[in-house]
């Protein structure tokens, strides 16, 4: 799980994203919302499946999460996958570009979550996992999960 600190409520997690990559370093950011896109979100409407991150012009945008419409907020709804602005500081900004380019890393959303009352985001700086990484995960959490099924039993 991502390091969220007490106080905190999770709305959406990636699990897809701890599974098809090595999660490196973590960044927490703000985003920048319209008002009925953060009612869809407090009722749970969200989705980090898809999304990614990239940065142009000097700014982090975060790119195919879906937030769904509001029900009650007619005209006032906007696209479900827009685009949005992540709220970072100019040299956290810099630091994450300059790693994507030279190291070949990407930067995805791992968890989507309200610290108070605020919207907040917990980047992934990321390496990609090949199909024998995967496997090697799976292998060791199905051996973990055998070992703790036999302590279990034995301690019963």
């Amino acid at each position: 799980m991502t390091q969220i600190k007490k106080g905190t409520a999770t709305v959406a997690d990636n699990r897809k994203a701890r599974h098809d990559y090595f999660v490196l370093e973590t960044y927490e950011a703000g985003i920048e919302l319209v008002g009925t896109e953060v009612k869809s979100i407090r009722q749970g409407g969200a989705n980090l499946k898809d999304a990614w991150i990239s940065i142009d012009n000097g700014q982090a945008y975060l790119k195919q999460m879906h937030i769904s419409p509001y029900e009650k907020g007619n005209i006032f709804n906007r696209d479900p996958i827009r685009e949005r602005r992540l709220l970072m500081h100019k040299r956290e900004i810099l630091k994450l570009f300059g790693q994507i380019k030279q190291e070949g890393l990407t930067l995805i959303p791992l968890a989507l979550y309200f610290k108070g009352s605020r919207v907040k985001v917990s980047v992934g700086v990321c390496r990609g996992k090949k199909l024998f990484d995967k496997r090697d995960d799976m292998a060791k959490k199905s051996s973990q999960r055998d070992i703790d099924r036999a302590f279990k039993v034995r301690n019963q």
